[in-house]
């Protein structure tokens, strides 16, 4: 049986934010799986800040996406049809599996998860990448210990939620930094954090000072700029700076602004680190484990903002930039 697989190739270079037209979207017979490939119908798909760095040339931690090749992204789906002794059809995967209906390749980098366990789209939220980053860029990277004070940009995102959460769980205080009334109470009222700032309505350097009175001792960042600016001239003795992302800046047409009030780190012999999270692959499988126990006994929550369309890809991709998001951004194939 033929089946029809629709495709979002990158078609140029973006220039500032992602256009309909940097793409080619087109419908081609999907391939029949080779030896020891599979053919995978792909029914979630993972939209992140990340996918706007991917698109760009030049050097980064992962080769560009090439022109004229699928568009990446992590996603969910269930094998169809298999010539690879380890699959068999039914068995659902995730993977970098493509913007596209239908993944078909060597079954390298997909691991297999039980959808009875938790739903699909929780695979590619706080049981997948985004929690792996979560998860080792606030340990590893940031080292919170009980009593410290936690600040989150981006806070009531994939990432972010899930930083404040586990950052409650080893004891610290949590402030969050978000954008709206409606996400900073989600950030207090359902996920317990201790303070919130709402960039959109406030000065942050004066929300930073009535909500952490004794300094900054972990800032978790995910969005770079003004912020991140900011939260550095309220930073403590020793503070741990973890440069997870900076979504201010990906779609600058000229160059990224840094830091201008870095001295703070000299000043108070702080230390700021970037993190990508494949780094920590070998290590996936013990905080997959340890978050499924947060999650199974309510002490971590997971929200999804599930986006239907395959089609919808380039403006729906557009909804993490514009803060339109609620939650881990999702694509129902």
């Amino acid at each position: 049986m033929t089946h029809t697989n629709r495709r979002f190739l990158l078609a140029k270079r973006p220039v500032g934010a992602v256009r309909r037209d940097d793409f080619t979207f087109e419908a081609v017979p999907a391939a029949e799986p080779g030896d020891g490939q599979v053919l995978v119908r792909n029914l979630y798909l993972s939209l992140d800040p990340a996918m706007r760095g991917w698109m760009n040339e030049g050097k980064s931690y992962i080769p560009p996406v090439g022109l004229g090749e699928v568009m990446r992204a992590l996603g969910v789906g269930e094998v169809i049809s298999s010539r690879h002794p380890d699959y068999k059809p039914g068995d659902h995967v995730s993977g970098a599996l493509g913007v596209q209906d239908y993944f078909t390749g060597e079954p390298q980098g997909l691991h297999k998860i039980d959808p009875r366990l938790a739903p699909l789209p929780r695979y590619l939220s706080a049981l997948g990448m985004t929690g792996m980053t979560a998860y080792f860029a606030l340990l590893d990277v940031g080292q919170p210990k009980a009593g410290e004070t936690v600040v989150i940009s981006g806070a009531a995102g994939a990432v972010g939620s899930l930083v404040g959460q586990i950052a409650k769980i080893k004891g610290c205080r949590v402030v969050g930094i978000a954008g709206g009334a409606q996400k900073c109470q989600y950030l207090k009222d359902e996920l317990g954090f201790d303070g919130v700032i709402d960039y959109k309505a406030e000065d942050v350097l004066a929300g930073l000072k009535r909500e952490c009175p004794k300094g900054v001792d972990v800032y978790f960042d995910n969005v770079g700029g003004e912020i991140l600016d900011a939260v550095l001239t309220r930073i403590n003795f020793k503070a741990r700076i973890v440069i997870c992302g900076a979504i201010s800046q990906y779609n600058n047409k000229e160059a990224v602004k840094g830091p201008a009030n870095y001295l703070a780190l000299l000043v108070n012999r702080a230390r700021m680190e970037g993190f990508v999270v494949m780094d920590h692959a070998k290590e996936y499988g013990k905080a997959a484990q340890e978050i499924a126990g947060w999650l199974a006994s309510g002490k971590v929550k997971s929200k999804e903002d599930v986006v239907e369309g395959l089609e919808t890809f380039p403006e729906t991709l557009l909804k993490l930039f514009s803060g339109e998001n609620f939650g881990k951004l999702v694509l129902k194939v």
